[in-house]
């Protein structure tokens, strides 16, 4: 899920990933934001493969310098540990 920044975090879409564990989200406009949060609800991912989990849902605060650019933010992870960046 994607959220933007308002008085509280408000929900811009929901997207399910691809084969490649990749989300695609595109605006014809930017959200009028200064900063997103993505969600990841990865516990029904992990359940699916029978495996166990320390996660439910991660989260990703970040603020883009530009909106109107396109960002890759990256999860990986494992059932006990995730790292995100900004990739290119």
């Amino acid at each position: 899920m994607l959220y933007r920044a308002g008085q509280a975090w408000i929900e811009h879409t929901q997207v399910t990933t691809d084969a490649d564990g990749r989300a695609a989200l595109a605006f014809d406009t930017p959200p009028p934001a200064d900063a997103f949060r993505l969600a990841f609800d990865v516990l029904p991912y992990f359940q699916s493969q029978g495996r166990p989990s320390f996660y439910a849902t991660i989260t990703i605060d970040f603020v883009p310098p530009d909106v109107t650019q396109k960002y890759h933010v990256p999860l990986l992870l494992s059932p006990y540990g995730y790292s995100t960046y900004r990739g290119s």
